[in-house]
């Protein structure tokens, strides 16, 4: 039984934690709207504020263009992704077929080999089959990567459902497939809001295969831009902020408009009664 003391001593110190993980988000935000003079030594002021600041930075580091791309590449990746991982861990799960085992640990190896291994041999592969300098050169490799992840992922949350909902599913004469749309997944939704939302982050935040396999192209991921940005104006403190601050906007409202499911899918099997 937790008493009274020990809740007022635990909402204290998630609080001091909110709190030190806020600060430098909101020096980040202030600092990208105050104005040059006013943004140098200590925390930024909030008495003079210029909106205007995050325009003048979209305009100069074409983020615009940019963030289309980095939308395309990532909501094609997350869809791709989740289409062939449900599935995937699925059957992994609840399937007995010849090499089983094998194929699922060998999709495991997408989680084990680093990409900076491998991101050369495969960008001379898809410039042979003419895939490099456009969007699928990009979601078709992020794609294989985050399979891998949500296969296994998936296949941990149908492990741990009950066999007997499956079988008394199977019993009243329902194939694998109603199954698996009409009974699993309106349960797994925690797990696939977090699998998403993990696979949107790290596409989002990908900078190297976006570099490599877009270098003979014109299009622009939005850390791609940061970058270049970044390397021109080395001494805009206020102008970088601005930059960071867009580039890491779409995360942040996608985290915060899943963040109960994403929570919930996180912790749920953590704890059995």
């Amino acid at each position: 039984m937790i008493g009274r003391s020990e809740t007022r001593l635990g909402y204290a110190i998630l609080s001091l934690g909110a709190v030190i993980a806020l600060l430098p988000v909101i020096g980040v935000v202030l600092l990208a709207l105050n104005s040059s003079t006013n943004a140098i030594g200590g925390f930024p002021s909030v008495s003079s504020l210029h909106p205007a600041n995050l325009g003048h930075v979209w305009t100069e580091a074409a983020f615009g263009p940019a963030l289309k791309a980095s939308a395309i590449i990532t909501g094609l990746t997350v869809v791709i992704s989740l289409v062939v991982s449900i599935p995937a861990g699925y059957a992994f799960a609840t399937m007995r077929f010849r090499g089983r085992s094998l194929i699922f640990y060998l999709m495991l190896i997408g989680l084990l080999v680093p990409l900076e291994a491998v991101v050369i041999p495969l960008y001379f592969d898809l410039r042979h089959v003419g895939l490099v300098d456009n969007y699928w050169g990009v979601v078709l490799p992020d794609s294989a990567l985050s399979v891998a992840f949500g296969s296994f992922w998936m296949r941990a949350f149908f492990l741990s459902t009950p066999r007997s909902l499956i079988e008394a599913a199977r019993l009243d004469g329902a194939g694998a497939l109603e199954t698996l749309v009409r009974l699993l997944l309106p349960l797994a939704r925690p797990h696939i809001l977090t699998m998403a939302v993990l696979v949107f982050v790290w596409t989002w935040n990908d900078f190297l295969l976006p570099l490599v396999m877009l270098s003979g192209s014109t299009i622009q991921t939005a850390p791609i831009s940061l970058v270049f940005f970044q390397s021109q104006h080395t001494t805009d403190i206020v102008g970088l902020a601005g930059a960071a601050l867009l580039t890491a906007a779409p995360v942040i409202a996608v985290y915060v408009l899943l963040q109960r499911n994403f929570v919930r899918g996180m912790l749920a099997g953590a704890v059995k009664g």
